[in-house]
């Protein structure tokens, strides 16, 4: 019963209290930042979770914000118990928006859930192809994954921006002279289902939240999900045991990858209705970060990724409303990041302890 009691206290203070701590520690230390620019922290903070919480619009835009990441982040979650670090999701996020868009555009007028789930599968396969890519490099010729990611971000930025100023620029902004870098907008039979007039809020916060429990489902309740994890935990010890390593590794960064390009796609249908400059808006990143603050859980990246969202959207408020630096936003935001990190590692630490301890007083 001891036993019980302390392993329960250490899932409280593991799974619950450090995450918290994280983010009170990291709005503490950004505190010092706002009293330098002059501005009340308290009421920069009370400001920031009111614009998020404290009206509908509010909601909407804190959940309409935690929608990519929730994907992304269940995403991250199988590459990471896989043993594989996937930066890339905001490479794979731009190409599964690009080839969303470019689909769409061709796509004659169908209903609609045949044409989302045409475009969210072309998403996957977009995003999951991106994501192969790094697996392939790192399984066979054990090429850092964290180093190839991050290279094709900047190619499929460089992409985006060379299809958006050359074939895929709206041909109204051709002939108008405008040049905004913009895609045509998509055939609304294509457009996700928005719950509120006037507000963005779409039925992709539904589609999230399904991912995110397919993928709880795939990592613990089937044998691939097992074997994933085993990979994770020790490669050798998993080729011992008769698992093929190398696919899984592969398999977890195409799931991953097309997690992202289904993130990609849900933002052209649910949000912009067109391919954009900036269509990822940082997703791919936060994403990871709301992954290891649910505790690499699918299921806790729900919770983390509107934690995460009312972040992201109580930060761009409070610059509007209090006017401090955009600068400063960005370093709040690279805290709660850092903390949230530091916190997982001491979390970790704590739980091994635990491990330790419980063997001990069962011998």
């Amino acid at each position: 019963m001891k036993i019980r009691k302390n392993a329960f206290f250490i899932s409280i203070i593991t799974n619950i209290l450090i995450p918290l701590g994280a983010v009170f520690l990291a709005l503490i230390v950004g505190s010092i930042f706002l009293i330098t620019a002059h501005v009340n922290p308290l009421n920069a903070y009370y400001l920031m979770f009111a614009a998020s919480f404290g009206s509908l619009y509010g909601i909407t835009e804190t959940l309409v914000k935690a929608t990519p990441l929730i994907i992304v982040g269940a995403g991250v979650c199988v590459a990471f118990r896989s043993g594989m670090v996937n930066i890339g999701g905001e490479g794979q996020i731009i190409v599964g928006a690009i080839l969303t868009t470019f689909v769409a555009l061709k796509l004659p007028s169908l209903p609609k859930i045949i044409s989302v789930m045409i475009l969210l599968l072309v998403g996957f396969v977009g995003g999951g192809i991106y994501g192969l890519i790094p697996g392939v490099l790192k399984a066979y010729l054990n090429i850092n994954e964290i180093l190839t990611t991050v290279m094709l971000n900047s190619i499929a930025t460089q992409v985006l921006y060379l299809l958006l100023r050359g074939p895929m620029m709206d041909p109204l902004e051709k002939a108008f002279g405008t040049g905004y870098p913009q895609s045509s907008i998509i055939t609304q039979s294509a457009w996700l289902t928005r719950f509120f007039q006037g507000k963005r809020l779409h039925t992709g916060i539904f589609i999230a939240i399904i991912l995110a429990i397919a993928m709880y489902y795939l990592l613990w309740k089937t044998t691939i999900g097992y074997k994933m994890r085993a990979v994770g935990k020790n490669k050798n010890a998993s080729r011992y045991g008769g698992i093929n390593v190398e696919r899984y590794m592969i398999l977890s960064m195409l799931i991953a990858g097309g997690m992202a390009g289904i993130a990609g796609a849900v933002e052209v249908m649910g949000i912009h209705h067109r391919l954009l400059d900036g269509i990822s808006a940082g997703y791919g990143f936060s994403g990871i970060v709301a992954a290891l603050f649910g505790k690499l859980n699918p299921l806790g990246t729900i919770p983390a990724s509107i934690l995460f969202g009312s972040i992201l959207f109580g930060a761009d408020s409070l610059q509007r409303t209090v006017g401090i630096p955009a600068a400063m936003v960005y370093a709040i935001e690279g805290l709660v990041v850092v903390f949230a990190v530091s916190g997982e590692i001491i979390s970790r630490k704590i739980a091994s302890r635990n491990t330790e301890i419980l063997t001990e007083d069962e011998k």
